[in-house]
C-alpha cells in the first residue's frame, strides 16, 4: 500500500451494503478512508456517519430531510447537499479514488456514470445500472480506464475464480442462487403468497425490492444480464443452478475440465472488501467457513416454469440494447405495485413480460433513449394497473 489512503465515496450508506460498507472500512483503516456518503431518507444515520467518520460531504435525496440534516450538521465542517443531482457530484469528486454504489435501482446509473468517465474504482451493488446501460458502461470503463467491479456475491464469486485463468479459458459460469422463499411451491401456490411471506428470504438479509426480487428470481435474470456485460458472456456460457445453502456463491469452468467455486458464509462484506482491494486481499471481517458444521451442499436446476423470470433474464442478456431498460424499470415498477397491494405475487413478473413483449427495441441506443425506455416501461406498469383497476370495479 501506498502511504496515501484510498478515498471511499459510499452511495446509500444507510442500507445493508452501506452499513456494511462502513464496517469493511473499519477493518481496512488506515489504509481506507471514507470521505463522502449519501442516503435517500435516513437522516438521523447520515448525520451520525458524518460525524463519526468526519465526512467531507454528505447528500440527502429526500427534500423534507435536508433542513434537520444540515442543523444536525450545524457544527461540523461536513457540506450538506440534498437532491439526485448531487450524486453525481459525490462521484465526480477529484477527491473520491473509489465509488461504492449501493444504491437500489435505476437511480444509481447517473453516479455510476459519471464515476466510470472520471476513470475510478466503481464498486457496485447497483446491478440495475449493468442491466440498462451494459453496453455503453463497459466500452466506457475501457475508453476511460476506470475499473467496475462487482460487490454482489455472485459476480465477485465470478470474477474471483475468472481471476484464476483466462477469459478465452472459460468454457461457462454457474450463477448459484438460493432459490428464495418459494423454491419448493407449486405455481398456483405462488399465485397466493402475501408480501410478509415473500420479505422473508432464508438466508439473505436485504432490502425490501431486492428480497422480493429474489422470491421471483428476477434478481437472478438480472444477474444473468449483468454477468454477460461484466464477463463478455453470451447466454450459453451462463447457467444458473439452485443452492439453497447459499456457501457456494457461483462457479466458473474452464476449457481443461476444472471448475473453480467460491465458497463463504452469506456475509455481503467478503465481496464488498474484494472490491475495494482487488486484486490483492487483506485480514477481513467476514466469518471463517466451517465445512464439518455445514456437512452437506445441495444442488438443483432452475425451474423455469414456476420462476418465468428467468427465462426473461436469458432472453434480455441475448437480445441486449434497449431490452436491459424494459427488464428492469418495468420490475422496479412492478414490484412497488406489488408492496402497495395493487397486484398479486406472480403478476409482477407477467407485467413485466408484457412490457418486454409490447417494446420497440433498439440495439444502439444511446443513453437519452436508454432512459427514456426506462420510463416509458414504467408508465405502461401504471397503465396497466388502471386497466386492472377498471376490471376489478366492473
Amino acid at each position: 500500500m501506498t502511504n496515501q489512503p484510498k478515498r471511499v465515496s459510499i452511495l446509500g450508506s444507510t442500507g445493508s451494503i452501506g452499513l456494511n460498507s462502513f464496517a469493511v472500512l473499519d477493518g481496512l483503516s488506515p489504509d481506507y478512508q471514507p470521505i463522502s456518503a449519501s442516503a435517500h431518507s435516513q437522516w438521523q444515520q447520515l448525520a451520525s456517519q458524518a460525524r463519526k467518520y468526519q465526512l467531507e460531504k454528505v447528500v440527502i435525496t429526500k427534500p423534507d430531510c435536508y433542513e434537520p440534516l444540515k442543523n444536525e450538521l450545524s457544527d461540523t465542517k461536513t457540506q450538506v447537499l440534498c437532491g439526485q443531482e448531487h450524486l453525481v457530484d459525490l462521484a465526480a469528486d477529484e477527491h473520491c479514488d473509489i465509488l461504492i454504489v449501493a444504491i437500489v435501482g435505476a437511480a444509481g446509473l447517473p453516479a455510476v456514470l459519471a464515476a466510470t468517465k472520471a476513470g475510478k474504482r466503481v464498486a457496485v451493488a447497483n446491478k440495475e445500472s449493468l442491466v440498462m446501460a451494459g453496453c455503453l458502461l463497459m466500452p466506457m470503463a475501457k475508453e476511460h480506464n476506470a475499473n467496475i467491479l462487482p460487490i454482489d456475491s455472485e459476480h465477485s464469486a465470478i470474477l474471483q475464480a475468472m481471476h484464476s485463468g483466462h477469459r478465452r479459458e472459460v468454457e461457462k459460469v454457474s450463477i448459484t442462487c438460493s432459490g428464495g422463499p418459494f423454491r419448493t411451491l407449486t405455481k398456483e401456490q405462488m399465485a397466493h403468497v402475501s408480501l410478509e411471506d415473500a420479505l422473508n428470504h432464508p438466508t439473505w438479509d436485504m432490502g425490501p425490492k431486492i428480497t422480493i426480487d429474489s422470491a421471483t428470481m428476477m434478481n437472478k435474470a438480472l444477474e444473468i444480464v449483468e454477468a454477460r456485460w461484466l464477463f463478455d458472456l453470451s447466454t450459453d456460457e451462463i447457467e444458473v443452478v439452485i443452492h439453497p445453502e447459499s456457501i457456494i456463491h457461483s462457479m466458473v469452468e474452464f476449457c481443461d475440465g476444472s471448475t473453480l467455486a467460491q465458497l463463504s458464509r452469506p456475509d455481503m462484506k467478503c465481496p464488498i472488501q474484494y472490491a475495494l482491494t482487488f486484486p490483492d486481499r487483506m485480514p477481513g471481517l467476514s466469518e471463517r467457513l466451517n465445512l464439518h458444521d455445514i456437512g452437506q451442499l445441495n444442488f438443483e436446476p432452475p425451474d423455469f416454469e414456476r420462476f418465468p423470470a428467468l427465462r426473461l433474464g436469458f432472453e434480455v442478456a441475448q437480445k441486449g440494447g434497449t431490452a436491459g431498460s424494459v427488464l428492469n424499470a418495468a420490475n422496479e415498477a412492478a414490484v412497488e405495485a406489488f408492496r402497495a397491494h395493487k397486484i398479486g405475487f406472480t403478476q409482477i413478473v407477467e407485467l413485466t413480460e408484457q412490457c418486454l413483449r409490447n417494446h420497440n427495441w433498439k440495439e444502439k441506443p444511446t443513453l437519452q433513449e436508454i432512459l427514456e425506455v426506462d420510463k416509458l416501461a414504467r408508465q405502461e406498469v401504471e397503465n396497466c394497473l388502471e386497466d386492472l383497476g377498471a376490471k376489478k370495479i366492473r
